[in-house]
């Protein structure tokens, strides 16, 4: 996925040193986090760890699954790492343009649940409690990845910056003699106008999930990307969800959990976390918009 990194320094060879630097660090995250490595940590411990057996993992990926945990408990299950075979089934049902067999969807089914891992703090210990678990981080690796990179930045003296993890979103300090970043949401439909919302933002993150180009037609049915972890099903109705909060990793993670929740659940769990929402549901007539309260301060008049 690309990523671009925006910022301010003093000389250009500051700006070519924070820059490898904060690349770098993604570089290491992606050989860490990622569900399409085989060669990851996350791979190689969803392919060796065994039931009830407590297995040693690397700071970052504990940190991850950590976090991923919390927001599994606060959005009832909505967000859920270990979809990792779901999200297999609905990656061949794209390439097949046909539904994944009944039997295959519950067999992962009974593998989709944060329950299924333990994790002891401690010692930094991850145990699988049921085999053949496989997880996919694809909802909130991405948020952190942007956090880690803007700590680099930060560590090199680069105090106005801004991260874009593929539209996944860090900032820091406005430019100079700007009042914030301006950053545009975008349309529901690819084929929609140019952008009519735009964001003023500093110190914080924008993340945005949406299906707009990632969805899949199916006997005339519309399957998103987004899989809903309780019935392993793609979500059937068009929608953008855009969440602002302190970091990439909550405004990631959150992105994915609303679009599944929807604005009534979904919303609660936003004030509880301090977060901003701004979710957009289409279909045949006009697009349906919701937003939180405090989602208006944020918007560039």
């Amino acid at each position: 996925m690309p990523w671009q990194i925006e910022f301010y320094a003093d000389s250009d060879k500051l700006a070519l040193d924070a820059q490898k630097a904060a690349f770098a660090r993604v570089k290491q995250l992606d050989l860490t986090l990622s569900d399409y490595d085989p060669d990851s940590e996350l791979n190689q411990l969803c392919s060796q760890a065994k039931t009830g057996q407590a297995v040693s993992v690397s700071e970052d990926l504990f940190t991850v699954l950590q976090a991923s945990q919390e927001i599994s408990r606060k959005t009832e299950g909505a967000f859920d790492v270990t979809v990792g075979h779901l999200t297999d089934l609905w990656r061949r049902a794209y390439r097949k343009r046909s539904l994944p067999a009944a039997e295959d969807l519950q067999a992962a089914l009974e593998k989709t649940n944060f329950r299924l891992y333990e994790l002891n703090e401690s010692d930094q210990t991850v145990t699988f409690l049921k085999d053949d678990l496989q997880i996919d981080l694809g909802g909130i690796a991405k948020g952190y990845a942007a956090d880690e990179a803007m700590s680099v930045l930060k560590k090199y003296g680069i105090t106005s910056a801004l991260i874009d993890a593929s539209g996944d979103i860090v900032v820091s300090n406005a430019p100079p003699e700007k009042e914030a970043w301006i950053i545009a949401i975008a349309p529901l439909r690819k084929s929609d106008n140019d952008p009519d919302v735009y964001l003023k933002l500093i110190n914080c993150s924008v993340a945005t999930s949406g299906d707009a180009s990632r969805y899949v037609e199916i006997d005339g049915v519309r399957y998103s990307h987004i899989v809903n972890p309780e019935t392993g099903l793609g979500l059937t109705k068009p929608s953008s969800v855009t969440i602002i909060a302190k970091t990439g990793i909550t405004a990631d993670a959150l992105a994915s959990a609303i679009s599944v929740m929807g604005t009534k659940t979904g919303f609660c769990v936003l004030k509880k976390e301090k977060a901003e929402g701004y979710v957009v549901l289409g279909g045949k007539e006009e697009p349906e918009v919701s937003r939180t309260n405090g989602f208006e301060a944020f918007v560039d008049q």
